[in-house]
Formats: structure tokens, C-alpha cells, sequence
């Protein structure tokens, strides 16, 4: 008999207005531990405002977002052990990316800077590299902001677009390091346009078009 997997997140009902418009239409998913999960969708369909929601950086306007068993907005405002990229991810650009993680580690100090020198050769960044933020592509900021975002080892990873601005190599390192803390028993929500990702990484695919979600593997 398969055990019954732990339901990490629990979407339910969920609505989000800004003024007029509804941006997310009666949103209902669970998320189970140790598995990844993929939102496709257009621009614009609700992708990111759903990730925000279940993160905390935005309240429903109806129904609940449960992450651990705990209510976003009322039990806490933020979910426990969460990693997590959204948008462009703000580093200090004046500063190296070592630098930038150690200055996060150091507020929560979980993580120690031997660790922070492991999760940067981890997402292939070179940790004694002096060059500032400022001077990183597009594609060295992304390995960054997901070096942020795993560094302390949290039991959930959201990741809006976490390939953006990989090359094929880059991309296909960093599916490597996802599929890695899958076997880790981790939850992954991630959003992509690219199939591949997808097809690669995700057990369940869900598609969000106008606010609406539905799942379609």
C-alpha cells in the first residue's frame, strides 16, 4: 500500500481583486511533499499573483492559502522554511554575490559562510569571484538569486521562472540541482515557458489562463 503523501500546500477557493479586476478566479490545488509541480501560462494569466499568495506578499480577497498546515494571513504571515524567486531578485550590486549571501545568512543565522561558499559552487558560481552584482549577466543573477533561495535549506522552493536567462548548459544545470532536492523530499512550484523545463522536472502541470487554474497532467 503507497503511503499517503503530506500535503504541504492547500490552495482553496481562492480569489485575488485589485479593484475591478480578478486577477485569480476560485483557485483550488494541493501540493504534496517531495514532489514538482509547474504553472504554464501566458504572461499576464495570474501565474506570479497566485505565487505571491501562497507566499504571503499578497492576501487573498476570498478563500485560504494553507502552507504546513498553517494559514497564510492569520496563523502566519509568511510560510516556514521557504525559498524563493519572484521577479528579479534585488541583490546589492556594489557588493559580490558572496558578499550579498552572507549579508542575508547573517539575519537569520542559520547557515554559516562555509555554506554560503558550498551553495554558490553548488549553482556554479565561483565563491572568491571579486566581481560586484552589477558586473553579473543576466544569467550569473539568476544562479544567484537561486543560490538565495536554497541556501538555508528550506522544505519548499517557489520559483517564478527560475531559467530565465540560462543558457541551454546553465538550465540544464540547474534542472540537475532541482531534480536533486526533489529526491530530498522537497516541494517545488515552479512557472516556465519553456516545454522542456516542464516536461523535465514536473509531476503534475497545471496552466493558468485568466485567472482560472486548471490541471492538465
Amino acid at each position: 500500500m503507497e503511503k499517503q503523501q503530506k500535503v504541504c500546500i492547500r490552495v482553496s477557493h481562492v480569489t485575488k481583486r485589485f479593484g475591478e479586476d480578478v486577477i485569480l478566479k476560485d483557485v483550488s490545488m494541493e501540493l504534496a511533499e517531495g514532489r514538482v509541480y509547474g504553472i504554464v501560462g501566458n504572461n499576464g494569466s495570474g501565474k506570479t499573483v497566485l505565487m505571491k499568495c501562497i507566499c504571503g506578499f499578497l492576501l487573498a480577497s476570498a478563500g485560504t492559502v494553507e502552507v504546513f498546515g498553517q494559514r497564510i494571513g492569520k496563523d502566519v504571515d509568511f510560510p516556514e522554511s521557504l525559498g524563493v524567486i519572484i521577479e528579479t531578485p534585488g541583490f546589492l550590486t556594489n557588493l559580490t554575490g558572496r558578499k550579498n549571501l552572507e549579508i542575508l545568512a547573517g539575519m537569520r543565522r542559520r547557515i554559516s559562510q562555509a555554506d554560503v561558499r558550498l551553495v554558490l559552487r553548488r549553482v556554479g558560481l565561483d565563491p572568491d569571484m571579486k566581481k560586484p552584482v552589477a558586473k553579473y549577466s543576466l544569467g550569473m543573477r539568476q544562479r544567484l538569486g537561486i543560490a538565495q533561495a536554497i541556501m538555508e535549506d528550506p522544505k519548499l522552493l517557489i520559483l517564478d521562472e527560475p531559467f530565465n536567462g540560462l543558457d541551454r548548459h546553465g538550465a540544464a544545470e540547474i534542472r540537475k540541482l532541482l531534480l536533486e532536492l526533489k529526491e530530498q523530499r522537497k516541494t517545488i512550484l515552479l512557472a516556465s515557458h519553456n516545454e522542456e523545463d516542464i516536461r523535465v522536472l514536473c509531476d503534475e502541470v497545471y496552466e493558468m489562463d485568466g485567472g482560472v487554474l486548471q490541471k492538465i497532467r
